[in-house]
Formats: structure tokens, C-alpha cells, sequence
């Protein structure tokens, strides 16, 4: 073969300017490095690790309770010590020790909590603290940069990085009921990341942390911030979010099609009762069991669900129109919710 078809290197390749691609792609990488450290430099101060613990029942034989302890993530969103957690890090603690960015460790009071959108707040005193700020998590788009900073397995101020995956999931807490407008994100999420901040490339909180999908690859999800401003109002408020009651006991149940085509309800399905709590507003109105409820105040209800996302606590107090079928036959009843016993 002759010597000029061989493939040697030129000498001269070394000092040749680098393509413009290549000058492109480095100055990406840096400028998303520098967004993930700004973000970190800014929120990581205001990320709290809670140290949490629940006194246990003497069993026989015993002479004294134990304690199952936990821990979880939080971050301080108000000059005064408020710290913003998840409801399941927290609910039924005897206990609650929070360690901030600088170390300090201080003794933490629950404020307010509600398991149905497992979200808490708690308190520490006397601690000088850099509150984060909270961002609008209607503005997020699939596809945007997002930076989770928590405290998974005991790792203080982890970080991990990733894009929004998707917005608009339903998640159901603890409780059983459904969590609406879901934020999914590949930014790895461990046990005791729950509570912790998700943060946008402008270094503000635009969502809470709370749960990924165990065996799956990065599948984790946050409740959104603007869900969580509104709880946090009414738990500083009240303690607890007031919901609307019914006292009924239902499951959801397809409705015959030529039925909801007569009646042209929008969704062929319903919430079949099975059982009405006696001198609950459902028994006062003349609900009973069997019946299927399909519209609560001109609103369509497909399921149990539904009723929930209805019963707000604007409606407490409030005479409302409840559609059903009773044998077939459309029944409408006005009913009057009750603030939940639960709350």
C-alpha cells in the first residue's frame, strides 16, 4: 500500500481551533453547570433535616415504650421559622428535631398538617434562618430543568438534577385520597428526599418532594407549590383544612349507557351508596343506600374522587343540589355538608 494512503495523524491537527459544535456543546455544559451550583448556593441553606420520633405502646411484658424514629426533608419558607414538609414525615410524631444548613439543631412544634395532601408545616424558634422563594408551578413546562435538594439515607443536603417529566399526574396519598396536578420528574428521589425542595433553574421552589416509584428509574414526583401555598394559608390559619361531609359510605359503578344517554350525563358512571351514617347531612336530605349519585351543585360526579375534589370548604353550610338515581329514576335532593369529623 502505498505510504501517502496510510491514515497518519497531521502534527499540525493538535493546533487547529476546535469546531464551532464542539466550542457550543462545552459552553452548554458549563452554563448548565453554573445554573444547577447558582440554584444549590441559593436554596441549600433554607433545606432542613427532621429527625422524627413515635412513642410505641408497651406490649406484655414490657416495662417501657420504645421509640420508632424516621427522618424526612423540609425547607424554611418564612422569615419566622416556618418549615414546609410532607405529612407523612411528620403525622402522629412525638417528637420533631429539625438540623439546619449551618448544623444547628433545634427542637421543631408541628403547626398544621393534612394527610390528604400529605402536606405539614413545622416550626423552629430563635433560628437565624435564609427562607427560600416560592416560585408558580403553573408556569412549568415538560422538558424544564429542575434541581432536588434532601437529605436521602441520612446524606445532608443531597443534590440531584433532572427535567420536568410530565405535569398533570394523579397521586393518592397516604390517606386515600387523590392528589390532582402531580408534578413527574427524573430527578432522583431517595428515601428521606421526601419533603425536601424541587427548584427551577431561578432558584425557586416550585414544588415539595413526596414520593418515587420503588424498582423504577428516576420516576418521582412532587406536589406542586401553588397546591402548597394555599394548604400552608389555612394550616397557619387553622391548624387543619377544613373539607365538606356528606356521611355516606360509596364505590364507583358504571351506569347502563342508554341511561346516560337519555339523561345526557357526560360520563356513563357514578358513586353507588352503600351506607348513610345516621344524623349525617346525606340521612337529612332522604340519600339512601343503593342510590347513585351523579352531580353534586351541577357538577358531574364519576366517582368517589370527584366528591372529594367537590366537597371544598366553601360548600360547608352551604344548601347544594345532588342528582342521583334511585331505581332509575332521577332524584334531586338539596344537601347541606357538614365540616368533616375527620378534620
Amino acid at each position: 500500500m502505498p505510504l501517502e494512503l496510510l491514515n497518519f495523524p497531521d502534527p499540525a491537527e493538535s493546533s487547529r481551533p476546535r469546531p464551532e459544535s464542539a466550542l457550543e456543546d462545552g459552553e452548554l455544559l458549563d452554563a448548565y453547570s453554573r445554573a444547577v451550583t447558582s440554584v444549590v448556593e441559593r436554596v441549600s441553606p433554607a433545606v432542613v433535616n427532621l429527625e422524627v420520633a413515635h412513642r410505641q405502646r408497651l406490649r406484655p411484658g414490657q416495662t417501657r415504650a420504645g421509640e420508632r424514629q424516621g427522618t424526612g426533608s423540609g425547607f424554611v419558607f418564612t422569615p419566622d421559622g416556618l418549615i414546609l414538609t410532607n405529612s407523612h414525615v411528620v403525622h402522629g410524631a412525638d417528637r420533631i428535631e429539625a438540623t439546619l444548613g449551618d448544623g444547628q439543631r433545634y427542637r421543631a412544634d408541628l403547626v398544621g398538617d393534612d394527610p390528604d395532601t400529605d402536606l405539614a408545616i413545622v416550626r423552629v424558634h430563635g433560628a437565624e434562618v435564609s427562607p427560600v422563594r416560592l416560585g408558580d408551578s403553573a408556569a412549568l413546562r415538560p422538558g424544564q430543568l429542575v434541581v432536588a435538594i434532601g437529605n436521602p439515607l441520612g446524606f445532608q443536603a443531597t443534590v440531584t438534577a433532572g427535567v420536568v417529566s410530565a405535569i398533570g399526574r394523579s397521586l393518592r396519598s397516604q390517606s386515600g385520597r387523590l392528589m390532582d396536578d402531580i408534578i413527574q420528574t427524573d430527578a432522583a428521589l431517595n428515601p428521606g428526599n421526601s419533603g425536601g425542595p424541587l427548584v427551577d433553574s431561578r432558584g425557586e421552589v416550585i414544588g415539595v418532594n413526596t414520593a418515587m416509584i420503588l424498582g423504577a428509574q428516576n420516576v418521582c414526583f412532587a406536589i406542586p407549590i401553588n397546591t402548597a401555598k394555599f394548604v400552608a394559608a389555612r394550616l397557619i390559619r387553622d391548624g387543619r383544612i377544613r373539607r365538606g361531609w356528606l356521611g355516606i359510605g360509596g364505590q364507583n359503578v358504571p351506569l347502563p349507557r342508554r341511561l346516560a344517554r337519555l339523561n345526557e350525563l357526560p360520563n356513563p358512571r357514578g358513586v353507588l351508596v352503600l351506607q348513610v351514617e345516621p344524623g349525617s347531612p346525606a340521612s337529612r336530605a332522604g340519600v339512601r343506600a343503593r342510590d347513585v349519585i351523579v352531580a353534586l351543585d351541577g357538577q358531574p360526579v364519576s366517582g368517589v374522587d370527584d366528591l372529594h375534589r367537590l366537597l371544598t370548604e366553601t360548600r360547608i353550610g352551604v344548601p347544594t343540589q345532588l342528582v342521583l338515581f334511585r331505581e332509575l329514576a332521577k332524584v334531586e335532593l338539596e344537601i347541606t355538608p357538614r365540616e368533616s369529623p375527620g378534620d
